[in-house]
């Protein structure tokens, strides 16, 4: 039997505000194309197919017709929850699709597998939906954290499969022990670390295709992430981004193949000065790419996004990261105002707390001085 793993499609999800769901349209009809060509069995989507709870209109759309295709290329098609999915909702879908599309959303048949013959007899697909242990307190006594509930969920699964025999591959989302997250990028599950599951949480199958992680992983030669097939954020540019597929023979796991999936659009992180990089002809290469500049001048740039956009269209980010950072000094906005004993120490306070340290330069300074000025000639007029 041969089987794709994937996941994390999170339809619906934006990038800095643009959509991406021609982009996903896209990368999933050339999955849909490597079902085709590699004479895929069955396709595992490991949660987190939408990425909100309540998706609109088109990605209902997206997602029927992607399952749709992915039927017609010959495979049946294996659909858990995610943390990010309604289970309620994406459990729905599945009384409106044909045969051979499976959405598994309910926690109380964790433990009973969908059996797919070949010719080497049965797989056990054990699908685990996203659990949250909040809710599952009055079903399963003593839960509190991911890892406990992750640990019954392979128990009943192993309890199963002892009794009926077979080759068996399980599917989960959740936070395994050992796997490097993208920052910022996949939400925690739960907070304080407890969504973190060991290992040994997943013996006992062939294969365990795990959802949550946006990036490719291999935790052992049967445990992995497939990651999201489309960048969701700068952090994981350097990310491939595709899907495992896995192939099973009379004895149980024969191979594990990485297959790439196209990138619609480069992502790339340019850092330093912003004039430098306003100006450098070898970054012409990037102006089709999605871009993230970290422009590193001590003083804040005025619309930055607007001026780096004129030269690279898809500049979708910017940060201001000075390359002198304030060390040593801890003192607070409040203890710098106390401390100031004029109106010109209370500016140079100011701009010593937003500027890293740094006060007024010398021109500044002349024109702080006018304005001061200034406002004491009125105030004499008055």
């Amino acid at each position: 039997m041969r089987i794709l793993h994937t996941s994390d499609w999170h339809i619906g999800r934006t990038f800095h505000g643009h959509s991406t769901l021609n982009a996903l349209r896209g990368v999933l009809s050339e999955l849909t194309a490597q079902v085709r060509e590699h004479g895929v069995d069955v396709v595992i989507v490991a949660g987190d197919v939408f990425d909100s709870a309540t998706p609109a209109a088109a990605s209902y759309t997206l997602l029927s017709d992607v399952l749709r295709g992915i039927a017609d290329a010959g495979a049946r098609v294996i659909v858990t929850s995610g943390n990010h999915d309604s289970a309620a909702r994406l459990g729905f879908q599945a009384g409106l699709l044909r045969d051979g599309i499976h959405v598994l959303t309910d926690p109380d048949a964790v433990g009973t597998p969908l059996t797919i013959e070949d010719a080497d007899g049965p797989v056990r697909f054990y699908g685990i939906p996203y659990l949250e242990p909040a809710l599952l307190r009055h079903r399963w006594e003593g839960v509190r954290t991911q890892a406990a509930v992750l640990g019954r969920a392979m128990d009943l699964v192993r309890a199963d499969l002892a009794e009926r025999g077979g080759r068996s591959v399980a599917i989960a989302h959740c936070f395994a022990a050992g796997v490097e997250p993208t920052p910022q990028l996949e939400r925690d599950i739960q907070q304080g670390g407890l969504d973190v599951v060991p290992l040994s949480t997943f013996d006992g199958v062939d294969y365990m295709a795990l959802g949550h992680i946006h990036g490719r992983q291999r935790l052992s030669e049967s445990v992995r992430y497939a990651g999201a097939p489309l960048h969701y954020s700068f952090g994981e540019g350097d990310k491939p981004r595709g899907s495992w597929l896995i192939d099973l023979d009379a004895d149980g796991l024969a191979g594990v193949e990485w297959l790439d999936l196209p990138v619609p659009r480069r992502l790339v992180t340019l850092r330093g000065p912003f004039a430098e990089i306003l100006a450098d002809e070898a970054l012409a290469a990037h102006a089709e790419a999605w871009v993230c500049v970290e422009y590193t001048d001590d003083l804040p740039e005025a619309d930055p996004l607007r001026r780096l956009q004129q030269r690279f269209p898809f500049c979708a980010k910017v940060v201001h990261a000075p390359a002198k950072v304030r060390t040593g000094d801890t003192a607070t906005y409040v203890d710098r105002v106390r401390a100031a004993r004029s109106d010109r120490e209370l500016v140079e306070a100011f701009l010593e707390h937003v500027r890293e340290g740094q006060g007024a330069t010398e021109r500044e300074a002349g024109l702080i001085d006018e304005v001061l000025d200034e406002r004491v000639r009125q105030e004499a007029m008055a």
